[in-house]
C-alpha cells in the first residue's frame, strides 16, 4: 500500500455512465494528489476557450496521499475547475471527514464531465460508483441534503458534499459543502455542479488505505505530532479559533474596513475570537485527525452552526462596518446553509454599501446595517431583486454601474481580510495568485504579520519575492499532499518530504517536493495565460496602489508591487509579460 486508494472515477453525466480506472503511477509521481491532480486533470481535459458554466468544463475532487492516514491534520481535499467567477484555472479546499470517507470508499478522485438532463448525485461505494435520481434533493439547502441522503441510504457513516440552492442558481460564487458546515467555498465551484445538475456526490466504505511504511511513517507523526502541539499559533488557534486574528490584524491597522476604504475597526474586539469564546462558543470542532480544533460550533437565540472562521467573521463584520456578532454568525450560518462563499458574499456587499452611500445605486443599505446586510445574503442566494445582479460579484457588479474601482477584487475575485497596502508581500502573493483574489495560494501573513517562521518588515518590498515564491509552490505542495495548510506553522518542508516519502514510498527530498509545488503553479499559470491572463492581472485594486493607508505605524503606505514584480518573473524563470519560458517549462516536465 502507498497511502492512495487506488482508482478514479469519471462520471460523464451527459452519458449517464461512471467508468472507474486506476490511479496511474505517473500522476502521483508528478503531481502526488488533491490540488495536484486536479490541476492535472481539468487542464487536460478542457479546452481553455470554454465557457466556465457550460457542460464541457470539468470539476475535479481529490485528496492527496496524506489524507485520512491517521497524520494529524491529514483531512484536506481539493475541488478544481474553470472557475466562473475569476476564470482561471483553480481549486478550492475543505476539510472534515468527507476526503477522508472518499478515499475509504476507494477513491482517490472522482472526475465529473458533461451535463446530466436531469439533478442527480454521485454515489462512491466501496469501490464502485453510480448516478443516483437528485429530483427530490433539488431546491434543498445543504443541511436538509445531507440528511435525506444519509436517510435515504439508511447509513450515518455516509458523508456528503453538495450544493444549495446558490449552486443550482448559478450564483457566480457558489461553494460546495460538506458535512453541512465544510466549504470548499471559493471561485464558484458549487455554480459548475449546478449547472452540470450535480447536487451531491456522497462516500461510504471501509477499504483500507495504508501507509508503504508504517513503522517509519509512525516515527514522522510522533515528530509532527510534538511539534505542532508546541506550536504558539497552533495552541492560539485551538483556543479562539481563526478570529484570534481580528484583535491582531486591527492592532496592525490592516484590517480592510468599510470596502477597504480604512484598514481599523475601533469596534473589533465585539466580533473577535475572544468574544466569540466569551459569548456564543459551545464547543471547539476539528476536521479529520485533528488535534488543533480550530472550528467553532456557536449557538444563540435558537439557532446553531459552525464558525464563523476569521474570513467570513470580518467580511461580514469590519468589512460592512457592522460589529454585531450574532448578526455576523447568523449570515455566515445562512451562507452555509444556501452555498455561498462566506468571502465573496459579503465583500460584495461591502462594494454595494459603499456605492449606495456614494450614490452610484439607489439601494437603502449602508455601512454598519446589520438587518440590510442579512436580507442581501438572502436574496443573492435566490438571486431575488439586487441579489441576482450581486449574484455576478463585486467586478460585475460594480462595473455594470460604472464604478469598478469599488471593487476589492482581483482577476474579478474578492480579496480577503487583510489590507496589502501594509502588507508588502501579502500583496505581491494575492495579485499573483494563480486563482484571483486569495490568502491561502501563498500566506504571506505568517512571516510578516505572526513573525513565522521569521519576522518580516511588513512594509518593506526587499526580499520579499523569493518568499512569495517559496511559499506559493510549498503550500501547492502541502494542497497536493492532503494537509492542512495550518500545519506549516509548526512544521518544516522536510516534515512533509519525510510524511510522503513514508506514506507513499517514493523517495521525496525537501527540493523535489517544492519543485512539485513549482510544477503545480506553473502548470495552472501556463493554462491561465491560454485563457488570456497576462501581466496586466496580476495587480491589485487601484484604490490599494494610490490612496495611501492614514491611521497606526502602516500610515502612508499603498501597495509597491511594481517594485517586487519584475523581480518575482525572474524568479520564476517567466519572461517580462509573465510566461513561463520553454526552459522553465522544459525543467519542470510541462
Amino acid at each position: 500500500m502507498d497511502g492512495y486508494a487506488g482508482k478514479i472515477a469519471y462520471a460523464d453525466l451527459s452519458a449517464e455512465k461512471v467508468t472507474i480506472t486506476p490511479t496511474p503511477p505517473e500522476l502521483k509521481k508528478q503531481y502526488i494528489g488533491g490540488r495536484g491532480f486536479g490541476i492535472r486533470l481539468l487542464t487536460d481535459m478542457v479546452d481553455p476557450k470554454i465557457d466556465p458554466l457550460g457542460e464541457k468544463n470539468v470539476v475535479v475532487f481529490a485528496a492527496g496521499p496524506l489524507t485520512g492516514t491517521g497524520i494529524p491534520l491529514g483531512s484536506r481535499y481539493e475541488v478544481s475547475a474553470i472557475s466562473p467567477l475569476s476564470g482561471t484555472a483553480m481549486s478550492a479546499n475543505s476539510g472534515g471527514v468527507f476526503g477522508w470517507k472518499m478515499k475509504k470508499a476507494g477513491f482517490d478522485a472522482v472526475v465529473v464531465t458533461g451535463k446530466s438532463k436531469k439533478p442527480v448525485y454521485l454515489l462512491l461505494d466501496s469501490g464502485k460508483a453510480e448516478l443516483r435520481d437528485a429530483a427530490h434533493l433539488w431546491g434543498k439547502t445543504t443541511g436538509q441534503t445531507t440528511d435525506a441522503i444519509v436517510d435515504e441510504l439508511k447509513d450515518k457513516s455516509v458523508r456528503v458534499a453538495c450544493i444549495g440552492p446558490a449552486g443550482e442558481k448559478r450564483v457566480l460564487f457558489a461553494c460546495i459543502i460538506n458535512e453541512k458546515t465544510r466549504a470548499a467555498g471559493r471561485g464558484g465551484v458549487g455554480a459548475v455542479m449546478g449547472s452540470k445538475n450535480l447536487k451531491a456526490i456522497a462516500a461510504r466504505g471501509d477499504l483500507p488505505v495504508k501507509a508503504a511504511d508504517e513503522a517509519q511513517l509512525e516515527s514522522v507523526k510522533e515528530r509532527v505530532k510534538k511539534k505542532i502541539e508546541d506550536n504558539g499559533i497552533a495552541q492560539a488557534l485551538g483556543k479562539y479559533g481563526t478570529a484570534v486574528l481580528v484583535n491582531i490584524i486591527n492592532e496592525n491597522y490592516v484590517l480592510p474596513t468599510r470596502n477597504f476604504q480604512t484598514a481599523h475597526f475601533p469596534a473589533a474586539e465585539k466580533v473577535s475570537g475572544e468574544t466569540m469564546a466569551a459569548t456564543i462558543l459551545k464547543q471547539n470542532k476539528g476536521c479529520y485527525a485533528c488535534i488543533v480544533k480550530c472550528g467553532r460550533v456557536c449557538a444563540f437565540d435558537g439557532e446553531s452552526g459552525e464558525g464563523p472562521e476569521y474570513e467570513p467573521d470580518w467580511a461580514f463584520g469590519p468589512d460592512c462596518g457592522i460589529d454585531d456578532l450574532k448578526a455576523v454568525a447568523r449570515a455566515n450560518n445562512i451562507c452555509n446553509e444556501y452555498g455561498l462563499d462566506a468571502i465573496s458574499t459579503p465583500t460584495t456587499i461591502a462594494c454595494l454599501m459603499e456605492m449606495a452611500e456614494k450614490g452610484y445605486v439607489k439601494h437603502p443599505v449602508r455601512f454598519g446595517d446589520a438587518k440590510g446586510m442579512l436580507e442581501l445574503v438572502g436574496q443573492i442566494s435566490r438571486r431575488e431583486g439586487i441579489g441576482n445582479e450581486l449574484a455576478e460579484g463585486s467586478f460585475r457588479f460594480a462595473t455594470k454601474y460604472g464604478h469598478p474601482e469599488c471593487s476589492m477584487s482581483s482577476k474579478k475575485q474578492e480579496l480577503p481580510a487583510y489590507d496589502p497596502r501594509g502588507i508588502q508581500g501579502y500583496g505581491l502573493a494575492t495579485a499573483t495568485s494563480v486563482r484571483g483574489g486569495d490568502h491561502v495560494y501563498g500566506y504571506m501573513i505568517a512571516p510578516e504579520i505572526l513573525g513565522s517562521p521569521e519576522k518580516l518588515d511588513p512594509y518593506v518590498t526587499k526580499g520579499k519575492p523569493q518568499w512569495v515564491k517559496t511559499f506559493q509552490d510549498l503550500t501547492a505542495a502541502i494542497d497536493a499532499s492532503g494537509m492542512c495548510l495550518f500545519t506549516s506553522f509548526a512544521l518544516g518542508v522536510e516534515d512533509y518530504a519525510d510524511l510522503l516519502s513514508a506514506t507513499t514510498g517514493m523517495k521525496i527530498d525537501p527540493a523535489e517536493l517544492l519543485k512539485v509545488g513549482e510544477r503545480i503553479w506553473n502548470l495552472q499559470k501556463l493554462y491561465n495565460i491560454k485563457r488570456g491572463f497576462g501581466r496586466k492581472d496580476d495587480t491589485l485594486p487601484a484604490r490599494l496602489l494610490n490612496e495611501p493607508l492614514k491611521e497606526g505605524a502602516p500610515a502612508g503606505q499603498v501597495w509597491r508591487g511594481e517594485e517586487m514584480l519584475d523581480e518575482y518573473y525572474t524568479l520564476r524563470g517567466w519572461d517580462r509579460e509573465g510566461t513561463p519560458t520553454k526552459e522553465k517549462q522544459k525543467e519542470l516536465g510541462l
